[in-house]
């Protein structure tokens, strides 16, 4: 029979997983508590299972507990599920990336053993993510004991699990950002800039997405340095001048965006002709 599961928050991150974990049989959800009732109730509807809890003394003991919370939120959860529920040998975990497992030592003091699993993914649409969780890469440290019921329970539902260290995890959270918010807002950045040189949006789109996907496609195929090319990979300093002169003109805070990433690509740069 699963280990029974609780869902602490069920947002999209809450609400994905729990119906993974359901419909592949690795737990069974049971207790789902979230903000208000009515939006348990609507988590229950989306995961297939449980049972939508209205208060924290209404949710039961568990042999695993998931905080889907948010970040800011996980040590006040933490504790008070520690002072009221009976965790003696439980597995708890969050989901976040920017927090480390000890946001839950309340609840290690109070018997559990305790994790944090973090998938690199966007959960956007819920709906999608559970339709296509295979191969997700997962971020886990924690508790051995914690470990060793959570790392094959994700591996059952398709994830692909990678050990980091705790002590660095503010920062390896940094790097997803990097790897998408911060792309999607350099991304805005140029379809701005089109707009701006009177190119329309959908033409700015249509304009930017082959250069786009094939910047990324040579980043993971040659690696960053060869994948490098434009004015600060030639040594033009001059056109980079010019150019952040110009965007800074049209819009202050882009162009201390350009700024800063002329900064780090010089330092790009001077890596890729280091290596020639």
């Amino acid at each position: 029979m699963a280990p029974t599961l609780n869902i602490v928050g069920a947002g999209h991150v809450g609400r994905a997983l729990g119906r993974l974990f359901d419909a592949r049989g690795v737990f069974a959800v049971q207790d789902v508590l979230t903000r208000s009732q009515a939006s348990a109730l609507r988590a229950v509807s989306f995961i297939g299972a449980g049972r939508a809890a209205d208060a924290l003394d209404a949710v039961r003991p568990a042999a695993v507990w998931m905080l889907a919370v948010s970040d800011d939120c996980i040590g006040e959860v933490a504790r008070q599920l520690a002072a009221r529920s009976d965790l003696q040998d439980a597995v708890v975990f969050h989901c976040s990336g920017a927090k480390a497992s000890a946001e839950l030592d309340a609840m290690r003091a109070a018997g559990a053993f305790v994790a944090s699993v973090h998938p690199v993914r966007s959960f956007a649409d819920p709906q999608q993510v559970a339709a296509a969780f295979d191969g997700t890469f997962c971020g886990v440290e924690g508790d051995p004991q914690a470990l060793a019921l959570l790392t094959p329970a994700f591996e059952a539902i398709g994830a692909r699990v990678v050990a980091i260290d705790a002590a660095a995890k503010t920062v390896y959270h940094a790097a997803s950002v990097f790897a998408s918010n911060y792309l999607t807002t350099v991304l805005d950045a140029a379809l701005r800039a089109y707009q701006a040189a009177g190119i329309p949006f959908d033409v700015a789109r249509e304009l930017a997405q082959p250069l786009a996907s094939e910047t990324l496609a040579n980043v993971f195929r040659l690696g960053p340095e060869a994948a490098l090319s434009g004015p600060i990979a030639r040594g033009d300093t001059a056109t980079v001048a010019r150019q952040q002169t110009a965007v800074t003109a049209w819009d202050p805070a882009t162009g201390a965006l350009y700024a800063a990433l002329a900064t780090a690509t010089w330092d790009l740069a001077r890596r890729k002709h280091g290596d020639q």
